[in-house]
């Protein structure tokens, strides 16, 4: 199977056109067209449903586009590998990590770019979900996650344990408080963040457990526009310490313990277990 031929194949289900597609690899239409139909008849299946207005996957053509990108990603890999046989002060290194477990890293990167200035780091926004997933299919040589993957094939290394911080304003009748019960936070109106995550779940099962109502009457995307709702007394939230610490030592942000509700926070480095990381991969397991 030519690799050449799923890289057509690959623009065509990004772009979602034939024509977009070729305008992206300096094509014809007809030339992308014929490629795929190649394709097609290599496999023995139809791969794109061609009867609506833009082009869709069959089962068949999952099944190729997923392994099309595997190839990519394996292509990458190899590229990165003869790299550092040249010079292995150079590479590049990917990691996973959504919007709060990124802050965990910036220390690390800060220390690791010192020692290796000329690899390049990429560090990609990705659902905490899916960072285990894009792991193995390699799509990513390690993730940043605050759960344990459950999954032998991945290695969990802790890098950091934190805990989820109630916050307040500093105009809030909480404010001046040292601590609180979760009877107390029943009457008030909490900033949730839109997704979940396994220690909103243990929030919502404690709320439950001690049958107090848990008014997320306001939901944002990001931690950054939560932080915002609170200095301006909209409500109160439950975000990692992390990403509350200059807030809180500015005063900005006052935290308040909830004396029923413990949640201590681990982040963990994962990376697989079973396949050889490049050389910047291992720099940067020898660094933590």
């Amino acid at each position: 199977m030519d690799l050449h031929t799923l890289e057509v194949f690959r623009a065509v289900v990004s772009e979602r056109s034939f024509s977009r597609a070729a305008a992206r690899l300096l094509r014809t239409q007809p030339a992308v067209s014929m490629a795929v139909q190649r394709l097609e008849a290599e496999v023995g299946e139809p791969l794109i449903d061609r009867a609506g207005k833009q082009p869709r996957l069959t089962d068949a053509g999952q099944v190729v586009f997923d392994y099309a990108r595997r190839f990519d990603n394996l292509r990458a890999e190899l590229g990165v590998a003869l790299a550092e046989l040249r010079d292995h002060g150079a590479g590049r290194l990917s990691i996973g990590a959504n919007e709060s477990t990124t802050l965990y890293l910036l220390p690390l990167i800060a220390r690791y770019r010192k020692q290796y200035p000329r690899v390049k780091v990429q560090v990609r926004r990705s659902q905490s979900s899916r960072i285990p997933v894009e792991i193995l299919e390699g799509d990513l040589e390690m993730g940043v996650i605050s759960y344990e993957p459950q999954d032998e094939r991945l290695v969990a290394r802790i890098i950091y344990t934190d805990h989820l911080a109630c916050v307040v304003s500093p105009h809030h009748r909480f404010a001046r408080r040292r601590s609180v019960s979760i009877a107390e936070l029943g009457a008030e109106t909490f900033i949730a963040h839109n997704e979940m995550s396994p220690y909103k779940e243990v929030v919502l099962r404690q709320f439950e457990r001690l049958k107090v109502p848990l008014r997320q009457q306001v939901e944002m995307p990001t931690v950054e526009a939560i932080r915002k709702m609170v200095q301006r007394n909209q409500g109160v939230a439950f975000l990692p310490r992390m990403c509350v610490e200059e807030e809180i030592a500015q005063g900005t942000l006052r935290e308040v313990q909830v004396t029923d509700l413990q949640t201590e926070r681990k982040i963990r480095l994962v990376y697989p277990a079973g396949r050889t990381l490049s050389h910047a991969g291992r720099a940067f397991l020898d660094l933590l």
